[in-house]
């Protein structure tokens, strides 16, 4: 029973360096997780479909040139973002607004 002082007071030391405030880990964003654009970019103005093509086709461009999309997959983007732009000057507002949408799910972006 002697060594129980030498222990509790172990235990108790334990217990308090588990209980010491800690900073908290640095949040660490997936590589390659798509990133919302940053509010100082300049998105164009529009309405309808022409206006969410153009602001996708904004974002894609700005991701590229920051390195937050491969070559590949902006190419894949950008041909999804043409069948989109084809459909709205048809015409056929819901049809390129709904690929819109499917792109950006597809990839992860916001709004998708």
């Amino acid at each position: 029973m002697r060594f129980a002082p030498f222990l509790a007071a172990g235990l108790a030391a334990s217990v308090a360096a588990c209980n010491a405030s800690r900073q908290p880990p640095p949040a660490i964003d997936a590589v390659g997780a798509p990133r919302p654009a940053p509010s100082s970019l300049p998105l164009p103005e529009g309405a309808g479909c022409s206006g969410s093509v153009n602001r996708y086709r904004a974002v894609i461009e700005n991701d590229l040139s920051m390195g937050h999309v491969n070559q590949g997959v902006y190419n894949q983007i950008q041909g999804e973002i043409s069948e989109a732009a084809s459909a709205c000057a048809a015409g056929q507002d819901a049809k390129a607004t709904s690929l819109v949408r499917a792109s950006k799910a597809r990839h992860g972006y916001p709004g998708g």
